[in-house]
């Protein structure tokens, strides 16, 4: 899978314009919170971002600093999602937690070969950890629901 294909499954879960006080995100739109959004540099309206600055924002953000072009198909995808819902740092630690490399949070040459001898099982490691730490959030009852088909969704599609 390469970015732009990424891109269009992960605007799947992330969808469009939405503003639910019960996120602490806040105001979003393409799964771009306001605060990324102005920390990148759009001023406008949220409801306005264009598709095509979001997707920047994601190449920039979430896939290049988890070196997503050179992560196995297998838990590519999941990695990125993950970044993008949970932060870059997490993810990674997700990541080097279920290839048995060290959890620093920065994915580096030695993180990606650990991921490339891992195996396709890696990425059933790594939803294991992501869905452990959804269940400790606070906001869990609100959101647990559309965040359990969220890693559904991406088991599902696994390719070995």
């Amino acid at each position: 899978m390469n970015f732009d294909q990424a891109f269009d499954r992960l605007l799947g879960h992330e969808g469009g314009y939405v503003n639910d006080p019960r996120d602490p995100g806040g105001e979003t739109n393409w799964g771009i919170t306001v605060s990324v959004a102005r920390a990148e540099g759009y001023s406008g309206p949220m409801r306005d971002l264009p598709r095509d600055t979001a997707k920047a924002i994601y190449k920039a953000k979430y896939w290049a600093p988890v070196r997503a072009d050179e992560l196995p198909d297998s838990v590519r995808f999941d990695v990125f999602d993950a970044a993008v819902n949970h932060g870059v740092s997490q993810s990674s630690k997700w990541l080097q937690r279920a290839a048995g490399a060290n959890p620093d949070g920065v994915i580096g040459a030695q993180t990606v070969a650990a991921v490339r001898s891992a195996g396709p099982l890696i990425a059933a490691a790594f939803n294991g950890y992501r869905l452990q730490f959804y269940t400790d959030l606070s906001t869990w009852p609100t959101f647990g629901k559309g965040w359990t088909r969220r890693v559904a969704s991406n088991l599902q599609n696994l390719k070995g």
